[in-house]
C-alpha cells in the first residue's frame, strides 16, 4: 500500500494521457497532429515552460463536453488513488477553454461529475482550484472570476499558472481582491521561471495561502527565513522542474535544502501526463535521487495534509495525518 498522501499542485487539462487525447480526438472529430500515441508521446520534449505549453494548449482541443472533462477527471483519480492519494485539490484553466468555444459550465459541470464520487469510487476527497492565465489580461481573470459567480458553490479558491516570466503577481490585484471578498482560498505559481521577489509580491499583493513552485526563494535568505516562519507552504513538482529544465538533474534539487531551512514543502505532479510521473513517482524520485530517509517522506506526506484547504473538516485532516503517522515503510 503507498504512503498516504494529499495532492496540492495538479493542474486536470495536464493529466491528459495520450492514448485519452487520441480517444476523445475520434469522439469528437477532432483531427490532431500526430499519427499515433507514440508520436505524440514522443513530442512531450520539451525545452522550456513556453515549448510545454505550446503543446499543453493546443491538446485541450479534444475536450468538448462535459463528459469529456468527466473522462480526464476519473482517469486522473484512479491513477492518484493507486498512488497513495487520500485528498487531491485540482486545477483547471477555463480561460483556455472559454476561448475556444467550451462554457465555463461544461468545464466545472464536468469535472464536478467526476468529483462528485471520487471518495465512494476512489477515496479521495477534492476540492477544485480555477486559476487565471498570467499571460492573459488582468480584465481577462475579472471576467473569468465573474462566470464563474454561478458555480462557486463548486470552487474552492483560485490560483495564477501560465507563462510567468513577464508577468508579475502585482497584475492581478484586482481579481485577487475580489476572491478574497467572496471567500475564496488564494495561491499562485511563483519562484519558478520568475525570480523570487514574484514570491514575495504573490504573498504581499494578492494575500496568497499557498506558493505553487517557489523554488527560487532560495535565492533570498530573508524571503526563507520569512516563509518557514509564517509556515507558507511551498507545491513543488520536482519532475516538472527537470523536465522543463528549472533545474539540470534531479540530484540537484533543492527540496532536502527547503526541508533543512524549515520550509513546509510538499511533493506534487504538476502535470503528470507530460512530466514523466504522478506524485507517487515523485515521492520515490526524490527519494531516490537527494537520498531522503524514511522520516523525510513522511514528513513531505505529513506537510502535504497540512497544508491542505481542509479547514472546513479538521476531522478528516486528523485522520489522513493519523495514516501517514501510522504507515509502515
Amino acid at each position: 500500500m503507498p504512503l498516504p498522501k494529499a495532492e496540492l499542485h495538479l493542474h486536470i487539462e495536464g493529466t491528459l494521457e495520450p492514448e485519452l487525447a487520441f480517444a476523445l480526438a475520434e469522439r469528437n472529430g477532432v483531427t490532431l497532429p500526430y499519427a499515433t500515441t507514440e508520436e505524440l508521446r514522443e513530442a512531450y520534449r520539451f525545452s522550456d515552460l513556453q515549448s510545454f505549453l505550446d503543446l499543453y494548449y493546443a491538446l485541450m482541443a479534444v475536450l468538448r463536453t462535459p463528459e469529456d472533462f468527466t473522462a480526464l477527471a476519473d482517469a486522473y483519480l484512479e491513477r492518484a488513488a493507486a498512488q497513495g492519494v487520500r485528498h487531491a485539490e485540482i486545477f483547471f484553466d477555463p480561460q483556455a477553454h472559454t476561448a475556444r468555444g467550451v462554457s465555463m459550465g461544461t468545464v466545472v459541470e464536468g469535472l464536478a461529475a467526476a468529483l462528485d464520487r471520487a471518495e465512494e469510487r476512489y477515496g479521495i476527497s477534492t476540492r477544485l482550484i480555477m486559476c487565471f492565465l498570467r499571460d492573459e489580461s488582468a480584465a481577462s481573470a475579472l471576467a473569468t472570476l465573474e462566470a464563474a459567480k454561478p458555480y462557486l458553490d463548486r470552487i474552492t479558491g483560485v490560483g495564477l499558472d501560465s507563462a510567468e516570466v513577464g508577468h508579475p503577481p502585482a497584475k492581478f490585484r484586482e481579481v485577487y481582491e475580489e476572491a478574497a471578498r467572496l471567500g475564496l482560498r488564494r495561491v499562485a505559481h511563483a519562484g519558478e521561471e520568475g525570480p523570487a521577489e514574484y514570491v514575495r509580491e504573490a504573498l504581499d499583493v494578492l494575500g496568497v495561502e499557498r506558493i505553487d513552485h517557489g523554488l527560487r526563494c532560495m535565492e533570498d535568505p530573508e524571503l526563507v527565513e520569512r516563509l518557514a516562519r509564517e509556515r507558507v507552504p511551498l507545491t513543488l513538482c520536482p519532475l516538472s522542474n527537470v523536465r522543463l529544465r528549472v533545474i539540470d538533474e534531479l540530484g540537484r534539487h533543492p527540496l532536502r535544502e527547503m526541508l533543512d531551512a524549515g520550509l513546509l514543502v510538499t511533493v506534487n505532479s504538476d502535470d503528470p501526463a507530460y512530466f514523466g510521473g504522478y506524485v507517487g513517482d515523485n515521492y520515490a524520485a526524490v527519494r531516490e535521487a537527494l537520498s531522503l530517509s524514511q522520516e523525510q517522506v513522511r514528513v513531505l506526506a505529513r506537510h502535504s495534509f497540512e497544508a491542505a484547504f481542509l479547514d472546513d473538516d479538521e476531522p478528516r485532516r486528523a485522520r489522513y495525518l493519523a495514516e501517514v503517522e501510522t504507515y509502515t515503510f
